[in-house]
């Protein structure tokens, strides 16, 4: 059962952000230091990535754990509630997500998928970050 009233749930989730989360934030503010230059949201490709590095041809996802079901990851859990609702629309942003990432490979483009619990870890972050947007290889980072 639901602590909160539906306008109370509602007012709280209409205050989500889908861009310029904290997570994301983090990451800019990491990529910048380690001075690499990046575009945002990525209007005109599929999917909108945070971060784009043209030309590079890679592109970085910030998501968060429980909108786009990260497997295994303690912050994806599912709500207690309400289930017939929220397990189709989390398991609709997961494959929109691999859809996402399938055309992207198609077009050329390299992707890395940074998870909102990854976040906290910054040196190990920095290391896969700087792997990713230094590898001249032509394989997938994915998530």
């Amino acid at each position: 059962m639901d602590t909160l009233t539906a306008r109370e749930r509602s007012e709280r989730m209409s205050r989500i952000k889908g861009k310029n989360t904290k997570p994301e934030w983090a990451v800019r503010r990491l990529v910048h230091r380690m001075g690499y230059r990046h575009r945002l949201h990525g209007q005109g490709l599929p999917g909108k990535p945070d971060l784009v590095f043209a030309g590079r041809r890679k592109v970085v996802f910030v998501h968060g754990c429980f909108w786009h079901r990260h497997e295994g990851c303690r912050l994806a859990r599912l709500p207690k509630s309400k289930l017939d609702f929220w397990l189709p629309k989390l398991e609709a942003n997961a494959a929109r997500d691999k859809e996402a990432e399938r055309r992207l490979a198609e077009l050329g483009w390299k992707v890395l998928v940074i998870w909102e619990c990854e976040v906290k870890d910054e040196p190990a972050l920095a290391h896969r970050v700087r792997a990713f947007l230094d590898d001249t290889e032509n394989n997938n980072e994915g998530g």
